[in-house]
């Protein structure tokens, strides 16, 4: 692993990639100067796992560019994808609240830059900053109603299932196309898409080829572009 900023001043690299995250949104400079003091940036290849289950919570680790999933497995040891993050996410939080193991892997699903924050100091910022600790509640939130309503969905067809992960995508990692009002989402290998809904691989490639044939979506190699959302929204019954 490697450091990528190689600049006369990485901490000011480092601050404005932070700011632009979510998490500190609206947080005074002074916050984030105390909280970012610390954070250590650090770059990935695809498909290094981060963190593994049990593994104790020494950081708390925000997305600066990237992707990884949260991966699990059943009882019957099957591969379970639980999220896919990208930038300006964060993961690792709970464990540092908690104290305790983690209950997941972390996988990256592309090079990935990671900033690390030691898990005592997000504690300390969480405990002196109302405002960041709105902001986790408002994560863990978003968070649980995507669970919700991925739940809801597991009896539905198998065209709402992958409509509504596609949809899951574009609301965490969906970048605006300005030129169109379409939405590009990160094309993610059929397997992931695949471990994400709970369906056979081949259903979703078979669905995926359904929906661009309609329009529904466009696939390019690294991108998948939704062009109406509430188009794909319609599909969920």
């Amino acid at each position: 692993m490697e450091d990528r900023f190689n600049t006369r001043d990485p901490q000011s690299n480092i601050n404005q990639l932070i700011v632009s995250t979510p998490f500190f949104a609206g947080l005074p400079d002074p916050v984030i100067e105390r909280a970012t003091v610390h954070i250590v940036t650090r770059s990935h290849p695809s498909n290094q796992v981060i963190l593994l289950e049990n593994d104790w919570g020494t950081s708390v680790y925000f997305i600066l560019d990237g992707w990884v999933k949260i991966r699990t497995y059943n009882l019957d040891g099957k591969e379970v994808t639980l999220n896919i993050l990208g930038k300006g996410e964060l993961f690792g939080e709970m464990a540092a609240i908690e104290e305790a193991p983690r209950s997941t892997d972390v996988i990256t699903l592309a090079p990935t830059l990671i900033g690390n924050m030691p898990s005592q100091d997000f504690v300390q910022l969480i405990h002196t900053e109302p405002l960041a600790g709105i902001r986790l509640a408002q994560l863990m939130a978003r968070r649980l109603r995507q669970v919700n309503r991925r739940l809801r969905l597991r009896e539905s067809d198998s065209t709402s299932r992958v409509a509504d992960i596609l949809l899951f995508l574009a609301e965490g990692q969906g970048k605006k196309i300005l030129e169109t009002g379409g939405t590009e989402i990160p094309n993610l290998p059929h397997r992931e898409l695949s471990s994400l809904s709970g369906l056979a691989r081949e259903t979703v490639t078979r669905v995926l080829s359904k929906l661009e044939k309609k329009g529904t979506i466009q696939r390019e190699r690294d991108v998948l572009c939704i062009p109406d959302l509430h188009a794909l929204e319609r599909l969920l019954v």
